[in-house]
């Protein structure tokens, strides 16, 4: 499941380089740090520069770096007799080594051990060109160098500043002034007054982030505090920020360094001495977690906290392992992959903690067994988490970036049986990978396949809401807590192996210039504001079920005629027409499914409606985005989601290769055409719970598809009971399409009986059949003589009586009122020129000739 691609391999781009350039003597390369002629990576700089060590022909032991963009190997210094390097690093420039060596440490044969040693010598050399060497620190503590690497607007100043951090906890900072002699030659100006910063000290852990230029140090005093160092091109550092932590452990037994290089000539257990801890930082998501394992207290069981700073809350994992044997702290490490924290413990579990929704433990994705094997990895190596993902394997000397496999996440989604893998998978692959228009194509087409499952959650409501999270939450970061991200409000069911507790972390301190800092520090500081906000307002997020009974009022109001158009149904309907030409747009090329070509007043309101509703939420908990914006961004989430139903239609009607001949009424449904049925009912029944629109035409092809598949009973029943929708162009299709068979026509007659009164008097007008008549004459007398009734007054107005009009006095006499009232009363059919009381008197006496058998029906 993690994808790791090698970036770096040291035996490829180094070693045989080495043996190709010094043939004298075979350089090999072993796990074993005592074997002679061994090439180890020692740091990694910001820039990706590579340095590394290796011991030469006759006792010495020189220092080389490797160019990741130009693939090309360089000679640094080399020192005229073996020595330990156990830190270095070079400046942005190339022209100062720093170097921390152990001193006394001399092999008098290959099989001898080393021996111990207390000296470290740190030195600071002039490499362009090799020139002088100036002694920074001897000490009897391990020192570690790190070169500053601002972003620098001036190329043209000479001067490089320099981090020591020794494990006498205290960190400083050398500020290093240089020239140019000869013209080419940089030298160091006053070698001997360099001037120095103490940067931290009493200290337990440090962490240096080489892309951000940020110290990380916790410091331990009544209780312990993390705190943030930020280092400005200018040579200024700041603290911006301090953490109260709450830890498992006391970690002031032994100093902890992540970050600076590795120390290939530590005692042995030394590396898995300290607090097991570390800060990951997304500059894409703008978020902060501080990750740190707890104390082994139990063989079969490891927990593991990750604090979250940008929400404000920690989370404990305990997580039971399966085999036997306890495991090592130090094997654990993590990586950032901005949307999730991968934790790691190579052979027993694999866990992505989504970090920008980790509210449900069901959004996260843990992985144990073969599930969490990570191939690329040699067993019992030692794993360094470095920044921007990267991973460095320091036995093998190799280099992964490190990513979520598609494939492997698409394949447990397929074969997964467990509700909170499945759940977590499709989060991941349509949010982490949401800009991948085929890994979409395949959740889609998994999801057609998988409508039938049953779990605690609907599938299809999961894949649309955060498909559409995926979609527009990059707009903004402060939509993560108004945008609506699952259907889902609580999480009752288990994740095997693991139990999580969530805690609230105390309050950070951010000072004043981080907040007014742009990029990282500017938005986590909005994320923390924005998160106190949020849990103040009550349901700051949007959910759009809460609209149904606006839309049904607004129908009612849309289907009498005879009520003028309030101002909030006009502007649902302009929104529609917004929603529908932006779906115009994005669909020219896209017309496999017959969608979008019809008008659906049903639909057209509640895709308004849902605009308008979710603009007013928008504007009042991020109004600060301005109106335009906002505009633009709910108009486009309406239209995604009407797009989204109609890519799982094309996918469904490509797959069984269907075409329009499926509108046809005189045939009946094959199995393709069910299987698109079904999918279309999970659809509406989704859409139904969330109170979702749909695309206008899609009740008109799911009830023609109805028609075509189901058993006319079973079909009547679905209307009744609200799974098929009747819509007029269904019905007028319908009434075309089929001829007055018997069967046919009792089809008809229960259809028209379930329309509304208002759809039925239209339909009426276009079919041509006595009983349609009779219908329609019915109405026109009811509503004639409700006008009656309104009028309130007396007719005295004789009509005469044409010869040729029946002497049946019951009749006559009505059709002697209906024309008095047709004078003075508005006529409910006046745009039916041909609907009289001639036409009324006439379907009467053909209905009563029907009922007494004189004329057939």
């Amino acid at each position: 499941m993690l994808n790791l691609r090698n970036t770096f391999d040291l035996q490829n781009d180094v070693i045989q380089i080495l043996e190709r350039d010094y043939p004298t003597k075979r350089t090999e390369y072993s796990a074993s740090a005592k074997v002679e002629g061994q090439v180890q990576i020692v740091h990694i700089e910001r820039d990706g520069h590579i340095l590394y060590e290796w011991k030469g022909t006759s006792e010495t032991t020189s220092i080389g770096g490797y160019d990741p963009f130009t693939k090309q190997n360089k000679l640094l210094f080399t020192f005229d007799k073996e020595v330990c390097v156990i830190s270095c690093s070079v400046n942005k420039e190339r022209t100062l080594l720093a170097v921390s060596i152990l001193q006394g440490k001399k092999r008098n044969t290959i099989n001898e051990p080393l021996r111990a040693v207390s000296k470290c010598l740190t030195l600071l050399i002039e490499i362009h060109p090799i020139n002088n060497t100036k002694v920074l620190k001897a000490v009897d503590s391990r020192v570690r160098v790190q070169f500053l690497y601002p972003h620098s607007e001036n190329p043209a100043v000479l001067e490089s500043h320099l981090l020591l951090i020794s494990e006498d906890s205290y960190i400083e900072q050398f500020h290093i002034s240089l020239s140019t002699e000869e013209g080419y030659r940089v030298v160091i100006k006053n070698a001997d007054r360099l001037a120095k910063d103490r940067v931290a000290e009493d200290f337990a852990w440090a962490q240096w982030d080489t892309q951000a230029q940020r110290l990380f140090v916790l410091v331990v005093t009544k209780q312990p505090c993390l705190k943030c160092i930020q280092f400005y091109p200018e040579h200024n550092f700041e603290t911006l920020l301090e953490l109260p932590l709450v830890l498992p452990t006391n970690p002031t037994t032994t100093v902890r360094l992540v970050n600076f290089g590795y120390d290939h000539y530590q005692e042995e257990g030394k590396a898995d001495e300290g607090l097991n801890m570390h800060v990951l930082t997304s500059k894409t998501e703008r978020s902060m977690c501080v990750c740190y394992s707890h104390p082994v207290r139990a063989t079969e069981e490891i927990s593991y906290t990750v604090a979250f700073v940008h929400r404000g809350y920690s989370k404990t994992f305990t997580v039971a392992l399966e085999g036997a044997g306890a495991p090592l702290l130090n094997q654990m490490f993590y990586v950032n992959l901005d949307f999730y924290v991968a934790v790691c413990l190579p052979g027993h579990y694999l866990h992505f903690i989504n970090t920008r929704q980790p509210d449900l433990a069901c959004h996260s994705l843990f992985l144990s067994g073969e599930d969490a094997s990570i191939h690329s990895l040699n067993p019992n190596s030692t794993i360094l988490s470095l920044s921007e993902a990267m991973v460095l394997d320091v036995q093998a000397g190799k280099m992964f970036k490190a990513s979520i496999s598609q494939s492997s996440l698409l394949e447990l989604l397929y074969k997964s049986r467990l509700d909170c893998h499945i759940l977590a998978a499709l989060h991941c692959a349509v949010v982490y990978l949401s800009s991948d228009a085929d890994v979409e194509l395949e959740i889609i087409r998994w999801l057609c396949d998988n409508v039938t499952r049953l779990g605690n959650f609907d599938h299809i409501q999961e894949f649309l809401l955060a498909s559409l999270y995926g979609k527009i939450h990059v707009q903004s970061l402060c939509l993560d807590k108004v945008l609506p991200y699952t259907s889902m409000t609580h999480w009752e069911g288990e994740i095997p192996s693991v139990t999580c507790t969530t805690e609230l972390l105390s309050q950070p301190v951010l000072r004043e210039k981080a907040r007014n800092l742009k990029g990282h520090w500017e938005e986590l500081h909005w994320n923390m504001e924005t998160m106190k906000y949020f849990d103040a307002v009550p349901n700051p997020r949007y959910k759009n079920n809460l609209i149904s009974g606006e839309w049904t009022k607004l129908l009612a109001e849309m289907n009498n005629e005879e009520k003028k158009m309030s101002v909030q149904l006009r502007h649902a309907l302009e929104n529609t027409k917004k929603v529908l030409s932006v779906v115009d747009t994005w669909c020219l090329d896209k017309r496999v499914v017959p969608l979008f070509q019809e008008e659906d007043n049903q639909q057209r309101v509640l895709i308004g409606l849902m605009v308008d509703k979710l603009r007013e939420h928008l504007y009042r908990h991020v109004g600060h985005l301005g109106k335009k914006k906002i505009d633009t961004l709910v108009v486009n989430y309406v239209a995604k989601l009407l797009e989204l139903v109609r890519q799982i239609l094309e996918t469904m009607w490509i797959k069984y290769s269907l075409s329009f001949q499926v509108l046809c009424f005189k045939q009946q449904g094959s199995s393709a055409e069910w299987a698109v049925f079904h999918v279309m009912s999970k659809i509406l029944e989704a859409a139904k719970g969330l109170c979702l629109p749909l695309p206008p035409g899609f009740h008109s092809l799911h009830t023609v598809l109805g028609v075509r598949c189901l058993p006319i009973h079973t079909f009547l029943l679905y209307i009744d009971h609200g799974v098929l929708h009747l819509t007029e162009t269904f019905v007028t299709r319908l009434l075309k399409d089929l001829d007055n068979s018997e069967a046919n026509e009792q089809l008809k007659f229960s259809i028209i009986n379930r329309l509304p009164e208002s759809l039925g008097q239209k339909i009426y007008q276009l079919w041509d059949h006595p009983m349609s008549s009779a219908c329609i004459a019915r109405n026109y007398v009811k509503n004639l003589l409700a006008k009656l009734e309104k009028k309130q007054s007396s007719y005295s107005t004789e009509r005469e009586r044409s010869f040729l009009q029946p002497e049946f006095l019951p009749l006559s006499y009505l059709a002697k009122t209906l024309s008095d009232v047709e004078n003075q009363a508005l006529n409910p059919f006046e745009e039916q020129e041909n609907v009289d009381a001639h036409f009324v008197e006439e379907i009467a006496l053909k209905q009563t000739f029907i009922l007494m058998g004189f004329e057939e029906k």
